[in-house]
């Protein structure tokens, strides 16, 4: 039991590389991602419930969710057509994140990824959005979840250097 979220991590690592296999938005590939989008919320949840959160436990949900949205990314996003600006926007947030990541090497000799509030609403937006971006009315639903993220990504940055300003 006090290693069950870790497993429920591993598990979605290994579902995520799984999630490449069946034609996207099939009956096998939805069950795939539905299970790892519940399984993201069921580690941290059992983590914690459980009091057995720990920094590997952390690391390893954060590489689950990395490897998740990165075959996301390569199966999804061919699919849904969205717009140049939607795509610029969308790699102006990654642009975001990663310097956030640098900053975390830079001030903490490791990436953080602060599981601030926003931070969780963004991915749950992100974890739906494929369901409910299904056409070309969906600009201002496409609109809503950049905007957020953006507000996510740069409130990250924040946290992280007022951090590390506090800690100083």
């Amino acid at each position: 039991m006090k290693n069950l979220a870790n497993y429920i991590s591993a598990s979605r690592i290994i579902m995520s590389i799984l999630l490449l296999i069946p034609a996207t938005f099939s009956l096998e590939f939805n069950l795939i991602y539905l299970y790892c989008g519940l399984s993201d919320m069921l580690d941290g949840f059992i983590a914690r419930k459980t009091h057995h959160e720990s920094q590997l436990g952390a690391r390893l949900d954060s590489l689950a969710d990395f490897i998740f949205v990165l075959v996301t990314m390569i199966k999804i996003l061919p699919v849904l057509h969205l717009s140049n600006g939607i795509l610029v926007w969308a790699a102006f947030i990654a642009f975001i994140k990663i310097v956030n990541a640098i900053c975390s090497c830079i001030y903490y000799h490791q990436i953080v990824l602060p599981h601030t509030t926003t931070n969780k609403i963004t991915g749950f937006l992100l974890f739906i959005a494929p369901f409910i971006i299904v056409n070309p009315h969906s600009i201002i639903i496409e609109i809503i979840i950049c905007m957020i993220a953006t507000f996510a990504a740069v409130q990250e940055g924040h946290h992280l250097r007022s951090k590390k300003h506090h800690l100083s």
